[in-house]
Parts: structure tokens; sequence; C-alpha cells
């Protein structure tokens, strides 16, 4: 448990983190550069509401992510803050990136509202760009942190495809890993 001042820090820092990574390559890039200010949403068109299901989900995704950061790993999504715990809870229980899904989710979403090819091709190299900074940076230095409880968690839990497995009775964590 962590007190009254160290929460509302927490808080503070997870807000600012949300705002300037997830915030700046899902909303002020698309936003900016490739026509997300222009939309003007209409709810009779398909494409629309489809781009609006996942704009909700997504942000609401992330939000749980990095809530449960704060919870349980008592940290931001920051690589300069990360979290001094390992989560497997929450959407940790089913793949291992579900705030880089999340911000996948919001873009997919803002390319069916643009219907943007060039907001799909910036999706695509941003997705490249950030799979090559889970396994070349995060990873690894998650290993280094955690060890081996790190090293099950990957056995049991997918990268990017979500497993979906029996959880251990009591702790809600895949078959292998703590909670």
């Amino acid at each position: 448990m962590i007190g009254p001042l160290a929460g509302i820090w927490l808080a503070v820092r997870s807000i600012a983190w949300a705002v300037l990574l997830p915030g700046f390559f899902a909303g002020y890039v698309p936003w900016r550069y490739f026509g997300l200010a222009a939309v003007r949403v209409s709810l009779r068109d398909p494409m629309h509401v489809l781009g609006l299901l996942g704009i909700g989900l997504g942000a609401g995704l992330l939000a749980v992510c990095i809530w449960e950061f704060a919870r349980s790993g008592r940290g931001t999504l920051s690589p300069l803050d990360p979290p001094r715990q390992l989560v497997v809870r929450g959407l940790y229980r089913y793949v291992r990136n579900p705030m880089y899904l999340s911000v996948t989710t919001l873009v997919l979403g803002e390319v069916l509202m643009t219907r943007s090819t060039g907001l799909l091709t910036y999706w695509v190299i941003w997705f490249g760009v950030v799979n090559l900074f889970v396994v070349g940076y995060e990873e690894p230095a998650l290993r280094r942190q955690f060890g081996v409880s790190y090293e099950r968690y990957t056995r049991t839990v997918g990268r990017w495809i979500p497993t979906f497995r029996r959880r251990e009775a009591g702790t809600g964590a895949p078959p292998g890993t703590s909670g």
C-alpha cells in the first residue's frame, strides 16, 4: 500500500505519460497530419461507427492498462518510469503488450474514420518500430529486472496474440506465473 501523496504523484505521472506517449502517437499525429481533424462524424456511415467503436475500445483498454501498471506495478507506461513489479494481472494475463495493442486499436479506428492510406501506412511503420523496441529493448530489460518470473510469463502469455488459458486457482495469473 502506498501513501496518499505517493498515490497522487503516481496518478499525475501516469496521466502525464499517457498524454505524452499514446496521446502523441494516437492523438496528435493523426489529428495534425492524417486528416482526423477534418472528419465530420456521421453515425449513418458504418465506417464511422466502426471507427468510433475502435477508438472507444482502444481508449478504454489503454486506461485499464495504465491503471493496472500504477496499481500492481507502481509505475507508469514510460520506459523512463516503469513499473517496479512485474504486472501479470488484468489484460496482462492474456497478452504481454496490451497497451501497444490498445494504441493499435485506436489508430485503426482512426483509419476507418479518415479512410486514410497515409494513416494506415503510419500505423504499419509505428507498429514495426514498436515491435523492434519491444524485442530489442523492453524484453531484455524485463528479463534483467524480473528474471525467472518474466521468463515463465513469456512462456505462457503471447507478445501480440492474446492467450486464453485456464487460470491458477486464487492468482488470476496464467499457470506457471505469479500474480
